[in-house]
Formats: C-alpha cells, structure tokens, sequence
C-alpha cells in the first residue's frame, strides 16, 4: 500500500532516535540567531559554530522534517539551470562563478560528511543530462558548448554509452562527476549534532512571531521569549508571512516525488549500473535515482504551489503522473507500484539561482532563498555564503547569488 505525503527518509528514521529539542524560552543574547532547522539552517549552524561564533537556531516544527526532508537528497554538481541562459543574465564571469561555486560546493558537502562521520548513506554518484528528442538534443549539445568555451567540464555522451550505463533510449548526453547521494534527513539529524557540539542551542515548535532590528541588534520574538543577536539568518527556502514584501521576487511551486517498492533482481540487472544520477530535458526536468540498490527514485512533475485543501489529491495524481512517465522510461517496471508518493514545495528564481545574502530593506538580516536545483547542494553553498558575508570575508563571486544581481 502507498504512502502518501510521506518522505520515506522520515518515515523509515527510527523513532526511538529522533532526536528532540526544547521550545524556545526566555530571553538569550548570541551573536546569530537562524530561523529554519532544514539543511540549509543546520548547516548554517554548523559553519558559524565550527567558526567559534555563538548561534540559537529556531524551529516552528520539528528539525529537518520539512522540505530537506522530504527533498531527493542529490547533492547536484550544477544549480540545474541553463548555462546558456544565465549567462545572458550575469554575463560569461557571472556564469562560470556560479557553476563553480556549485561545483565546489558539492564536492566539500560530501567532504564535510565524511569527515563528521555522518551516518547518512553517502555514496558517489555522477550525473547524466540527458536529451531524448531532436530538439532536446541540440539544446543540450549548444549548452555542452558554451560550458566547454567557459571552461567547464561538460562531457558529451552518446546514445550507445547511455544505453549501457543507465539502459535508456536518448540521443545524447551531458555526463558530470562531482555529485553524491544521501539520506538527507540523516544529514540534518547529523549536522545538528555536530553544531550542538560545538556549542550551538537548538529551539524546535517554536516559530519565529515577530522580528525587530535596530543600529547594533536585531531581536528574534517567538512565543516564548526572545533572541536578541548582531544578525539574523533566515534559511527557510522561501519567504514567510514575515517578509511578504520578498515574494515578489518568486514563483511558489512544488515538485513531487515516487520512491517505487523493490524492484526484483532480474529486472534491475536489466536497468544499466545504478551508479549514477539522472536528469532528462523535459520541462519540467525528470531527476530519476536509485535508494538502496533496490527502489527507484523519480522526482518531477513540479507546478505551481496547490491551496493546502488541494495537496493531497495532488500528491495521489502526481504519484501516479510519474509512475507512468518511469515505466515510459523503463519499460520492464510497468505494473509496479509506489511504495511513497510525496510533495517538495520550493520557489523559483527568474534565472534559476537563489538568492544568498542581504536585502537593502531588511539590515542585519541574511537569507537564504529560492534553491531550484532538485538538489540537496545550494545548503551547503548557502552556508559558505552566509558565513563570509557574516565576517566580511565577501568573495566577489558570490555576488552572483545577491539580491543586487
């Protein structure tokens, strides 16, 4: 039977092993306080605490239990967007800084979890772009192209080669290196001990109510008390109620996601190498894994965000949506069913970055809005981001994720 709008990450965690912590109480003084405990929070976290700087995180639910955990947990070598695109946008520099933030970024997130031993699952996967129609074909080959002249590893794949590595049908493809996978509410679970460690103060069920800045601080209200800091971090994927004026710079939508139920010996020896991650060219995109060696991951389907009274029957039809589309793309598994079908909402930049840093209307604030990337990286790269804005160690290339771009 299928669960739905259920992340198996969540699901299958062992309850005696979710960890708990306190609403937030009284009033604390700290030098930053970061509203969101996803991956980006705790990451955020774990950077300035690692950095010998005091933090109080606040959560309104429960610690990693909302879009990171029910997220693919890829960690993306590339935000996902269109080169050729964004570099209409920021120019050539701007583009290739941003490709290789992005870059770096997932090879030190994987770094970071091997070396705080997270018990994630962790395992290296190289992604695969690939292109089924003509006209997907020749996209892809001038975006091969364009990262090729701006120096960037992008190598071209031909069918025969995809259909031995991933056993699909596709005319061509763009192969990368630098990815990983892993369980990512695993991840939160783990960054959140290793920033509790290094002296971090973790708040959950405690919703950030009202929030004051003035010349030397910024107070953080919540129900219980306040957190009084030097800045505030808002790392909660997208704008809340609280800064309804920044919505205007996204589009609110969701992506969606199956996890099928084991797929049998005979038939996954028929499926390519399982050693790999990937990304078709549809519109939207298609991002297909394996979990386990054994279940099939197929995230897509994305729309605009649905009322909260609609989201069910969205995620059953979704589910279904893309079951369908993975058994067009793997024939053999026709028949089977879902065992999770769940909901990812995210929000959408106009070229496809997020935005990672200050706004002129908000002093002492940071954010970290709008990852589109299907990925699991931009929470790491928004960390690295935050903590050099935070210390005035600004690299130029970050500004290519500024709210000024």
């Amino acid at each position: 039977m299928t669960r739905y709008a259920t992340s198996p990450w969540i699901h299958r965690f062992p309850r005696s092993r979710v960890p708990s912590y306190p609403p937030h109480r009284r009033h604390i003084d700290t030098d930053v306080a970061i509203i969101g405990g996803g991956l980006t929070g705790c990451a955020t976290a774990y950077a300035f605490a690692a950095a010998g700087i005091k933090v109080a995180l606040v959560e309104a639910d429960h610690v990693g239990r909302g879009s990171s955990g029910s997220s693919s947990g890829w960690i993306a070598d590339d935000s996902g967007a269109s080169f050729v695109q964004v570099e209409k946008t920021l120019g050539l520099r701007g583009a290739r800084h941003a490709w290789q933030a992005w870059r770096r970024a997932a090879r030190d997130f994987g770094a970071l979890v091997r070396r705080l031993d997270l018990r994630c699952d962790l395992e290296p996967r190289g992604t695969l772009v690939i292109a089924a129609t003509p006209e997907q074909e020749a996209w892809l080959k001038r975006e091969q192209k364009v990262r090729r002249g701006a120096g960037l590893d992008a190598s071209f794949v031909d069918a025969r080669a995809i259909a031995g590595d991933v056993a699909m049908t596709a005319r061509g493809g763009i192969r990368s290196h630098d990815g990983s996978t892993l369980d990512p509410y695993r991840a939160v679970v783990g960054l959140a001990t290793a920033a509790i460690d290094r002296g971090a103060q973790f708040f959950e069920q405690s919703p950030a109510k009202r929030i004051k800045f003035a010349r030397r601080w910024v107070d953080v209200q919540t129900s219980g008390g306040t957190i009084r800091a030097d800045c505030v971090i808002v790392a909660t994927g997208m704008p809340t109620p609280l800064f309804k004026s920044l919505a205007r710079h996204f589009w609110f939508r969701s992506s969606y996601l199956a996890l099928t139920e084991p797929v049998p010996a005979k038939i996954r020896n028929q499926l390519g190498r399982r050693a790999g991650v990937v990304r078709d060219s549809a519109d939207p995109p298609h991002v297909i894994r394996w979990v386990d060696d054994e279940r099939l991951l197929v995230m897509g389907a994305d729309g605009e965000a649905v009322p909260a009274r609609q989201r069910g029957t969205a995620i059953v039809q979704r589910t279904g949506q893309l079951m369908y589309e993975l058994s067009t793309m793997y024939p053999d598994i026709s028949g089977m069913l879902p065992e999770y079908g769940w909901e990812a909402p995210y929000v959408r930049t106009s070229d496809g970055l997020p935005y990672i840093g200050p706004h002129r209307n908000y002093p002492r604030h940071l954010f970290a809005f709008g990852d589109t990337s299907h990925g699991v990286t931009g929470a790491y790269l928004a960390s690295r981001v935050l903590l050099r804005q935070y210390l005035g160690e600004i690299d130029p290339a970050d500004e290519v994720f500024a709210f000024t771009r």
